[in-house]
Formats: C-alpha cells, sequence, structure tokens
C-alpha cells in the first residue's frame, strides 16, 4: 500500500513501518458477474487492520513513541504487535475477557504483547484506554485505536486499490461494521480520487451490521442525531461486537454522503454466507466478513441493490482468526 505514499499523510524522507501489507486480491464471485470480494485476509496478519496499523505505527516510531496501547476484539492487538515489533515499541493491549477469538490473542502474545484482560465488553475496554492513555496522552505511549486518525488514513488505500484492480468505481461497496472506521475510510479513498480528478464518480457505502451489534444501523433506521447504543451487544461475529463505536457519525457520514443505507442481518444469515464463500467460493473468512455477503443478500431481495450493478464485499479478515465458530 506504501506505493500510494504521496497520498498518505507522511513525509518523503520517513521510512515506513512495514511488512508488506496491500495489493490484497479483488477475486470475482463464481456465481454473480458483477459481484467482487476483496479479501482483506491476505494481509501480513490476516486483517484489514494492518493498512492502518502501518501508517499509525509508522507515525508512532517517528515522533519517539516508546510504546503503543489499544483495545481490540481482536484483530487490533494481533495488528498492533506485529507492527510494534517490527518498530522496536512495546504494545500493551486491552482486551474483554473471554471474548476474543483464541487466534487472534494467540498472535498478540506470539508478538510479544503484553495482554491485559478487561472484565466487560469492548466498549469498556476501549473506556479505560482512552481514560489512561488517550485523556492523559503522552509522547512516550501512543494509543493506535481508530480515533487515531492515522488508521483510517492508511485503510482508505482499499479505495485505490479496488479502483486500480476493476479499471473503475462499483456501484457499491458493503463493509461490514464495528467500530465503523473502516466504512469511512474506504468513502474517503474514493472522495479523494474524485477530488484529483481520477474519476468522476463515487460508489454506494452500504454498512452492515449484526443484528445483536448494531448501533450504527439503529441510529440510520431512526435518522437520530444522537447514537443509538446497544448495551450488551451479541453476535458470533465477534470482530464487530461492539454497542458503543468510537466512529459512528464518521460511518453515518459516509453512507449519507454516498446515498447508501445500513442494513442489519442475523448470525444465522452470517454463518449461511460463511459457509457460501468457504464452500462455493473458495474463500475462507471469519465471521464478520461473511457479514457483507449477508447484507448483499439482504439488499437484493429488498430491491436495493440490483444484480447488474457491480458490488465489492469487503471481507476483513481471514478464516483462522476465529476457527472455533459453530456452522
Amino acid at each position: 500500500m506504501w506505493k500510494y505514499k504521496l497520498m498518505l499523510p507522511v513525509k518523503r524522507d520517513v521510512e515506513p513501518v512495514s511488512l508488506g501489507e496491500g495489493d490484497t486480491p479483488l477475486i470475482p464471485s463464481k456465481s454473480h458477474r458483477r459481484l467482487f470480494v476483496k479479501f482483506e485476509g491476505a494481509n501480513p496478519t490476516g486483517s484489514f487492520k494492518d493498512r492502518g496499523m502501518t501508517l499509525a505505527v509508522t507515525i508512532a516510531k517517528y515522533i519517539g513513541a516508546r510504546s503503543v496501547v489499544v483495545a481490540s476484539t481482536g484483530n487490533t492487538s494481533a495488528s498492533a504487535a506485529a507492527y510494534a515489533a517490527r518498530a522496536g515499541l512495546e504494545c500493551l493491549v486491552y482486551l474483554p475477557k473471554g471474548s476474543v477469538a483464541r487466534g487472534k490473542l494467540f498472535q498478540a502474545l506470539l508478538h510479544g504483547a503484553k495482554v491485559v484482560e478487561v472484565d466487560g465488553n469492548f466498549d469498556e475496554a476501549l473506556e479505560e484506554v482512552v481514560a489512561r492513555y488517550v485523556d492523559k496522552a503522552s509522547g512516550h505511549v501512543y494509543p493506535l485505536n481508530s480515533v487515531n486518525p492515522w488508521r483510517l488514513e492508511g485503510q482508505k488505500t482499499i479505495a485505490f486499490e479496488i479502483y486500480q484492480q476493476l479499471g473503475f468505481v462499483p456501484d457499491n461497496v458493503i463493509v461490514p461494521v464495528g467500530n465503523a472506521g473502516n466504512i469511512y475510510a474506504i468513502w474517503k479513498g474514493f472522495r479523494e480520487l474524485r477530488e484529483v480528478g481520477v474519476t468522476d464518480r463515487v460508489p454506494r457505502m452500504i454498512g452492515v451490521q449484526a443484528e445483536g451489534a448494531s448501533p450504527v444501523f439503529k441510529t440510520w433506521l431512526a435518522k437520530a442525531d444522537e447514537l443509538v447504543p446497544v448495551e450488551g451487544p451479541y453476535t458470533v461475529a465477534t470482530a464487530i461486537k461492539i454497542g458503543r463505536p468510537v466512529n459512528w457519525l464518521k460511518a453515518l457520514t459516509a453512507v449519507r454522503e454516498s446515498k447508501g443505507f445500513m442494513l442489519s442481518v442475523s448470525d444465522a444469515m452470517i454463518v449461511e454466507a460463511l459457509k457460501t464463500l468457504a464452500r462455493d467460493e473458495g474463500i475462507g473468512v471469519e465471521p464478520a466478513s461473511a457479514a457483507p455477503l449477508a447484507g448483499y443478500r439482504v439488499a437484493v431481495e429488498q430491491g436495493l441493490i440490483g444484480r447488474d450493478e457491480t458490488t465489492v464485499l469487503i471481507a476483513t479478515g481471514h478464516a483462522l482468526k476465529d476457527p472455533e465458530v459453530r456452522f
């Protein structure tokens, strides 16, 4: 992704902390001629988080930070630990006790992160990180959650790659929504392509949440000006099991400005989509990554998307991230 360095907020002489992230495959569906899967599980630690982490850790090292810290449902901790190790920085991760897929916890520990388990869910883990490290930020400990704007700047490169791989802007991009930063980041990437004159159009951004963890969907549906939180979120898709996402307003901005929409899908629909991707398409993803296909099916059934429209599903993480899911 560093080939897009001129579109990233870093000086030309800054040496990237990189593991070769980006350039992930855009896989055409066998059964739907105009449907594609952007497989972010091909990134170095197995998720899209690596795009934001390479940039954020590069900046952390450049400004002289000694340590980095994150709260995570799993993928962020794995990515932060790997890139911190690459940069020679200490890494501290706050995880909701008993709620993180074993594969993701293993990655964080493997890369040498110090793990703090929080009694509660992700929202409470993030609150602790914010209270300890963001509100009282120092130059020595650098927070890496998506409240960090550089994370989203790195993730916007997904849009650049989709345009380059397709050769045009798709009609729709469907994204699983957890802490809600990625859908905005991808929208920002397409918007910047339009602003610099590469293209004159942008896709509709469509966000998908699990029914048991759908605060952004509920807020969008209610046309509310304040977040409608979900206390005690639940879903088999642990990567998006978040009840109070910090980037909810950014996500709604992306949806509204692009004339897109939000959807929620059941866990049963997510698991069915998970099996379809694996058994019909050969694409192994974690449950959160199957939510876009589940949402696509709902949107087509409701007439919100036509099968003749070019649609890209963002598959955010690899199947081995969460091998314990039952189906």
